[in-house]
């Protein structure tokens, strides 16, 4: 059995990259920590929400790779200063992606009451009507 691709269809020109997003997005196999929340906030813009309680400011990157927004969350480990009799609370770290459709920007983040806020902007190009000239051979 033959694999049917987007580039199989002559009418779906420059789809290409849209079927490799949609690979790409399948694999990255993210589990389930920590929990997150998206929102949309507007007709143009979203919020993506995620439960981060225990990390700080300095324990959080937020970077954009090649139109994926990656979270990464890493606890320093400061229990070798500290006795615990019992330790429920892991500190594990996490990375986080999200593939961005091309015009989605990433805004600001913040982090408020253990959740870490990151607003995203859809920015639509204005529509533009091309008359094509057609000239004799």
């Amino acid at each position: 059995m033959t694999k049917l691709t987007l580039g199989s269809y002559p009418h779906m020109l420059g789809f290409e990259q849209l079927e490799r997003l949609l690979e790409r997005t399948a694999k990255s196999g993210n589990e389930g920590y920590p929990p997150f929340n998206i929102e949309q906030t507007s007709d143009y813009s979203y919020r993506i929400t995620l439960a981060v309680a225990g990390f700080s400011e300095s324990d959080l990157s937020i970077t954009v790779e090649d139109r994926q927004l990656v979270i990464r969350g890493r606890q320093t480990d400061d229990s070798a200063e500290r006795v615990f009799l019992h330790r429920g609370i892991a500190s594990r770290q996490f990375q986080r992606s999200f593939v961005l459709a091309d015009g989605v920007e990433v805004g600001e983040a913040m982090i408020e009451n253990g959740l870490l806020h990151v607003d995203l902007t859809l920015s639509r190009p204005d529509t533009v009507v091309q008359t094509i000239q057609i000239r004799k051979g």
